[in-house]
């Protein structure tokens, strides 16, 4: 029987041929589409391995090492996807036994279980992933702190359980989202750490007689180091958890500010104007103008989390070593790091297109008696008053609709305190206290509102932000060079 007809994981040990349902039900080779080119890399990675060990000799490295390059530079043939093989390593496998012989092609798997292969797949492809999502955590808060750089006096209403609080800065605003987007990078840079391991030589699980050398081929294909128990490289899973998890944390900080957008480009508060790729309008409504990709990322935050929980559910009951289980986390998590990746994308291009209707947030700041707080504050700092007393006095008044004077006055009869009349409190020091810009300017600590505090700040996030991007930059440096090498010795040994 030609050998590409047939799985040839199977014909050995099992008889008997499949119904279409039970392949296309035990296929993974939908997911295995994201990692066929990372099979390659590490097919030629383990082939150039088993040669300089003399594990396998010159003809048959060789003529593999030929082959892998004819699929590496011309593309996976659409054969070795088909739902007759279990996955896409038994495919590939299948179709150089196909085209080389067995004598050649039968050698590939020396000292390899589609455990260790798969798991070092994975790691390959999601190192990948990994960096392209901190690159575009590194735009999505170089476009922040450029936006905080423009509006560091521009004043807008802060808002807790969406009631006007205290007047606060553009700047500000922006300069919290790029704090917790920097958190996501650090998580997701940590998590990457522990994704750039190899599994490859561990086998099924017990590693092999064969003298392999793990740390030279974890070296070909640029990862770190190996894992180092062999049982533990192939059964884990928690780096997937881990990225799904960081993820999760992520799309729940896109979903947040989402929501805000959403509430900003309202009729009922006009604090921005999208632009128009971003909208749909309605198709009865003309005038409608809608912010959809907002809300759809916000949509996308919920199928994060959903993989992330999906694939929390698949593991957390599993027996060591490998269980077949483990193939149903992987669609889990290439749809959370899809979303994740473009997601956060648009989500760049959407925020630096933007209009922020700066009249308007102006316009709001000082409403709802949010400068109440600075006016309790001078009664505690200028007329001694204890700051409970202060806050009862204040919340009265504003209970009676105004903080004049003779409210206030009445406010304190109220209570049982000393009128601030008889404190020496004028009206003047009220016009002060209440100012909008004024209170923003007296807010001076680290992390404030104050364009002073607020300069400080961006000069700080820009030298994080310039370190993250250098680290970002050398990992894909490292990661390209290594793989660049390991082409170049595949060629080498072929010939080619």
């Amino acid at each position: 029987m030609d050998p590409t007809e047939r799985d040839v994981v199977r014909r050995g040990r099992l008889a008997g041929e499949r119904t279409g349902e039970m392949m296309h039900f035990l296929s993974s080779m939908g997911a295995d589409r994201c990692i066929a080119d990372a099979d390659i890399l590490v097919d030629m990675a383990h082939v150039l391995m088993l040669h300089k060990q003399r594990i396998l000799a010159d003809h048959p490295a060789k003529q593999l090492l030929s082959a892998l390059l004819g699929i590496y530079d011309n593309g996976i043939p659409e054969a070795a996807f088909d739902d007759r093989f279990e996955d896409i390593h038994a495919g590939i496998e299948s179709l150089l036994i196909g085209g080389l012989g067995e004598e050649a092609g039968g050698r590939l798997h020396i000292g390899r279980s589609r455990n260790d292969e798969v798991a070092t797949c994975l790691r390959l492809r999601l190192r990948d992933d990994l960096t392209r999502q901190l690159s575009i955590l590194v735009r999505l808060r170089e476009v922040l702190l450029d936006l905080a750089a423009r509006h560091t006096t521009t004043l807008m209403p802060g808002f807790t359980h969406l009631q006007h609080a205290q007047p606060t800065t553009l700047a500000h605003y922006f300069l919290s989202y790029e704090a917790a987007f920097s958190r996501d990078f650090h998580r997701l840079s940590g998590a990457l750490s522990r994704v750039n391991r190899s599994p490859l030589g561990a086998a099924a699980f017990s590693s092999t007689s064969y003298p392999l050398s793990r740390e030279l081929a974890a070296g070909m294909l640029g990862f770190e180091g190996i894992m180092e128990n062999t049982m533990d490289a192939v059964a884990s899973r928690d780096f997937a958890l881990e990225v799904l998890a960081d993820l999760a944390v992520m799309m729940a900080n896109v979903s947040r500010i989402c929501e805000e957008i959403v509430i900003w480009s309202s009729a009922f508060v006009q604090f921005v104007e999208l632009d128009d790729a971003f909208c749909s309008t309605s198709s009865i409504m003309p005038q409608k103008k809608n912010p959809d990709t907002a809300e759809v990322m916000r949509a996308k935050a919920a199928s994060v989390t959903g993989a992330c929980m999906a694939a929390l559910g698949t593991v957390k009951a599993l027996p060591m070593s490998y269980n077949r289980d483990l193939q149903e986390l992987t669609p889990s998590l290439w749809r959370g790091v899809r979303d994740a990746k473009q997601s956060t994308s648009l989500l760049v291009d959407m925020l630096a297109t933007a209009s922020y209707r700066t009249d308007r947030m102006r316009e709001e700041a000082g409403k709802g008696f949010s400068t109440a707080t600075d006016l309790a504050d001078h009664l505690v700092q200028k007329h001694g008053l204890p700051f409970r007393t202060a806050h009862t006095l204040v919340g009265r008044a504003v209970q009676k609709g105004s903080l004049d004077l003779s409210t206030l006055d009445a406010a304190a009869t109220e209570i049982g305190c000393k009128t601030p009349t008889s404190m020496g409190l004028t009206g003047d020091e009220i016009m002060d206290a209440l100012d909008v810009e004024k209170s923003v300017a007296r807010r001076i600590s680290p992390g404030a509102p104050s364009s002073f505090a607020v300069k400080v700040s961006l000069a700080e996030r820009g030298k994080t932000l310039a370190a993250d991007r250098a680290v970002v930059e050398q990992m894909i440096s490292v990661h390209s060079e290594a793989i660049k090498r390991l082409i170049e010795d595949a060629r080498k040994v072929a010939g080619a």
